[in-house]
Parts: structure tokens; C-alpha cells; sequence
């Protein structure tokens, strides 16, 4: 007799090797199930593998996923809809997805949040947060600190490239 055993929602972890150090994040399929397949999809397609984080801002959060070192961004797949309100909330160590002002128009980018940014579970709509960081809080805190300065019309860069090398699903 077999039993099938199910692994929890939290169980599928990503792991994004960086150059400032390893981030470990673990993702909530039953609370964000379109935003967990969208994020895995684009890690499986080696998507996240040498992009930047690209905007930093100590005191909110680390944003990447989708801009190359030249601040090009790679091209994405259609958006996904929204899946804020769902019982997860912008904390320090949760990762969310990055949008424009619309609320069903994430795609690639996400972000980490470094302080507790409980506005952003409401504010336009809300920020769907799928997942939060379970190793590698030292690195997010190290890459939230790194200077930056203006680039080619975006804010907040990154002086010094704060590469995503590999983005690897793991069991």
C-alpha cells in the first residue's frame, strides 16, 4: 500500500545565487498559486539568471528580476493577475511582485521587502507578497546597504551591479 504524501504549500524554495551571497526564498502556493507558478516559470526559464537588482532603497526594499547590468530590460511574458488580499502581508523578509501603477501588471520583477511595509498590502490595489526569505537575510540587509545613485533615467541603482548569477528551484 502507497500512501501519496503532499508537500505544504510553503515547501518549493528558489534559491537566488548573488554576487553579494546566497537568498533563500520559500513560496506560498496556496495563498498566491498564479504568482508562485509565474515566479517559478521564469526561474525554470533561466529568466532571473544575471539580472540586477536594480532599485534599492534601504528602509523599503531590494527590487530585480528583470533588468540586465546595462539597466535593459529582459523581455517578459504576458502579466499576471493580482493576488494581494490573500492573507500575506508586506513584511521584513516577505518577497512580493513588483507592478506598474495597474494592478494586474506584474510580470518578471519582484521584490524584497527590508522593513515591515504593511501599505503596500492595500495601497493601489496591494502587492501580492508569494513567498518569504527563510536564509540569506544577512545578504538582503548587505545588499539594501550597497550605495547608489542615478542611471539612465532610473533612481536608485546600485553603484556597483548587484548581480542575480542563478536562479535554482530546489526540493
Amino acid at each position: 500500500m502507497s500512501a501519496l504524501i503532499t508537500l505544504p504549500a510553503w515547501a518549493q524554495k528558489v534559491r537566488l545565487v548573488t554576487s553579494a551571497g546566497d537568498i533563500v526564498v520559500q513560496l506560498d502556493a496556496e495563498k498566491a498559486p498564479k504568482t508562485v507558478a509565474n515566479f517559478l516559470q521564469y526561474a525554470k526559464a533561466g529568466h532571473y539568471d544575471g539580472t540586477i537588482f536594480h532599485r534599492v532603497i534601504d528602509g523599503f526594499m531590494i527590487q530585480g528580476g528583470g533588468m540586465k547590468p546595462d539597466m535593459s530590460e529582459k523581455p517578459t511574458r504576458a502579466p499576471i493577475p493580482l493576488e494581494a488580499g490573500k492573507g500575506l502581508s508586506n513584511l521584513r523578509g516577505t518577497i512580493a511582485m513588483a507592478r506598474t501603477g495597474f494592478p494586474d501588471s506584474a510580470t518578471a520583477q519582484f521584490f524584497i521587502n527590508v522593513v515591515d511595509n504593511v501599505r503596500l498590502d492595500s495601497y493601489g490595489g496591494g502587492y501580492a507578497v508569494f513567498g518569504k526569505v527563510v536564509e540569506g537575510m544577512e545578504v538582503v540587509d548587505k545588499i539594501k546597504a550597497v550605495p547608489v545613485g542615478n542611471q539612465g533615467g532610473h533612481q536608485n541603482v546600485p553603484l556597483q551591479p548587484v548581480t542575480i548569477k542563478k536562479a535554482s528551484i530546489e526540493d
